[in-house]
């Protein structure tokens, strides 16, 4: 018996991004139309819909798994320029780490703003692979991101992968949590999670 493929990480720099857009999108529905995302293609064609705009960011990188033509996974990001957002989770993590810290260690630093895998290649390192690539320039190892303590599949391969986190949930168990990848700086003094 053959083993499958291994699928080959390119890295992407701003808008050659876009020429995947639809593959990216199509991963998205595979990854988080199902538990515990649950998200649906409304959510897909947002995503699709602000691709184009994140391309543009700074720093914007896009790690894409090929095995052939087919894309079974991507993680992207870009850098978190100050002042701290104030859309989307981002005024959770602010709260939750203090001012001060939000701007020393977020601001900067390189954001994963998503990683999607494929269900049928969930895994086999895949994931992984694509976290490193896509970090792997942040300045100065400065990378975070944010995630649903909803999901604990997700929050048990971040601390795997070495991430620390840096943030508790809220009391009730919901919300969000801020992780520091491998190489920031910031990592030895993050409080520990209880």
């Amino acid at each position: 018996m053959n083993a499958p493929p291994v699928p080959v990480v390119r890295v992407l720099r701003g808008q050659e991004v876009l020429a995947h857009t639809d593959a990216l999108r199509s991963v998205y529905v595979d990854a988080f139309c199902a538990p515990p995302w649950n998200e649906d293609e409304e959510k897909a064609a947002e995503f699709a819909e602000r691709l184009p705009r994140d391309a543009q960011r700074p720093g914007f990188t896009a790690a894409l798994a090929f095995v052939g033509r087919d894309v079974p996974g991507f993680a992207s990001g870009w850098t978190t320029l100050p002042p701290f957002p104030t859309d989307r989770c981002y005024p959770q993590a602010a709260v939750s780490l203090g001012a001060r810290r939000t701007d020393d260690w977020l601001c900067g630093a390189f954001e994963v703003d998503e990683l999607a895998v494929r269900p049928g290649a969930q895994g086999s390192g895949l994931a992984g692979r694509l976290l490193e690539a896509v970090t792997e320039d942040a300045p100065e190892g400065r990378s975070w991101l944010l995630t649903s303590v909803q999901a604990p599949g997700a929050m048990a391969f971040y601390h795997r992968q070495g991430w620390t986190q840096a943030t508790l949930p809220s009391p009730d168990g919901k919300g969000i949590v801020v992780f520091l990848g491998p190489r920031h700086p910031a990592r030895g003094v993050a409080p520990l999670p209880l």
